[in-house]
């Protein structure tokens, strides 16, 4: 059978781009996707940021024990008040280890100078990491690996 370089053949079930273990993804620099990714153009930086970077937060904050409605609520409030008013929360995730994790992230993007189109960014970013996390919790309850 030919291969497409543009990506795998309608019948074959292979992952395109090759997928990455969880554990790979947990050990990736999220603050640095999120340095780079948040206040770039579309193109190949953001596209690291929501697709690994979001994916690797959800591993993380999903062996922590952290509730995708957190995360959304997390989302929401960076959306409404935006980065650095999130950053400064007591206590952004419920969890001790998520809520510094998740204040570190937020601290990155607040030095970046985005404004409210970098708030935005993150806050969907957010929502993303969420969705993930969500969609982990539903294939481990129905019997399928995550």
């Amino acid at each position: 059978m030919r291969r497409d370089t543009r990506g795998p053949a309608m019948d074959d079930d292979t992952p395109y781009p090759p997928d990455r273990t969880d554990d790979e993804l947990a050990r990736l620099d999220i603050t640095v996707l999120l340095r780079y990714g948040l206040t770039a153009e579309p193109g190949a930086r953001r596209t690291a940021l929501f697709g690994d970077g979001a994916a690797a937060a959800a591993v993380i904050l999903d062996r922590l024990g952290t509730e995708p409605r957190s995360v959304a609520f997390l989302a929401d409030t960076v959306r409404a008040g935006g980065l650095a008013r999130a950053a400064e929360l007591p206590e952004p995730l419920p969890r001790r280890e998520a809520a510094a994790l998740v204040r570190e992230w937020l601290r990155t993007g607040t030095g970046l100078a985005g404004g409210v189109t970098a708030d935005d960014t993150a806050a969907t970013w957010l929502r993303a990491v969420a969705t993930i996390i969500e969609l982990k919790q539903l294939t481990r309850a129905r019997g399928g690996s995550t």
